[in-house]
């Protein structure tokens, strides 16, 4: 089993920036894709972003500039650097993970979610 345990989300204004952060833990032999999705009040979770294991990241085109993902394999860790935050942009930020484990297969695991709120 593999859990993903996310941090950095807050209270912000407008044009303010935040850093999401999201740590890997269990048997994990490798991860494949980490990303972040959101979602707000009354809205389907959508993709903010994702990166690959070799670095290749891809962007919603509402995000697309302003935010940046990133990760560390070696920390099992993935990043989302919030920059210019917009209202928004408000909503519950996920993290997930794609990869395999040591003898479980592949696995496929979701953070709890972290709340972001943008001020106007």
């Amino acid at each position: 089993q593999v859990q993903l345990v996310e941090s950095g989300g807050g209270l912000v204004q407008a044009g303010g920036s935040l850093r999401l952060s999201c740590a890997a833990s269990g048997s994990i032999f490798s991860i494949n894709t980490m990303g972040w999705f959101r979602q707000a009040p009354g809205a389907q979770r959508e993709l903010v972003a994702i990166i690959t294991g070799g670095g290749s990241t891809d962007y919603a085109d509402s995000v697309k500039v302003r935010f940046t993902i990133s990760r560390v394999n070696a920390k099992n860790t993935v990043y989302l650097q919030m920059n210019r935050l917009k209202p928004e942009d408000t909503a519950v930020y996920y993290c997930t993970a794609y990869g395999l484990t040591y003898s479980q297969g592949d696995f496929s695991s979701w953070g709890q979610g972290t709340q972001v709120t943008v001020s106007s």
